[in-house]
This record gives C-alpha cells, structure tokens and sequence, in this order.
C-alpha cells in the first residue's frame, strides 16, 4: 500500500463492512442471544440486558425499514 496523507486517504480503505443480509444475521444471533440471558438475569443485570435487546430489535426494524418516524 502506498503511503498518502491522510488527506489523500479514502474513507473507505481498510474497513470490514458487512452487507446488510450479514448485519441482519448478526443482529438476529445477538437478539436471540440477550433473549437467552434475560429470564435468568439478576436484578444487577436484567436492566442492561433488556435495553440492549430494545437497541438490537430497534437496529433490526430500521436496517428491514419498518422503523416508524
């Protein structure tokens, strides 16, 4: 790779980006994943899992577009 001034530089070089199935698929293992841990959360715990699992299923709905304004 040539060395350029980060002027120069692409805001794309060097990024792993997903396609939008890929991030789906992510989303849908993460979702599933904190849906697993919340019945057996303790009360530490429960209100940091459940406004993840609303983060992951809002992400979900705008990534799918039915997000409502």
């Amino acid at each position: 790779m040539t060395w350029r001034p980060e002027s120069e530089r692409s805001d794309w070089t060097d990024l792993d980006l997903l396609t939008r199935d890929e991030a789906r698929q992510r989303l849908a293992q993460e979702i599933t994943e904190t849906e697993r841990l919340l019945p057996n959360a303790g009360p530490e715990t429960r209100e940091l899992h459940e406004t993840r699992l609303r983060a992951l299923r809002e992400a979900a709905a705008d990534l799918d577009g039915t997000t409502k304004p």
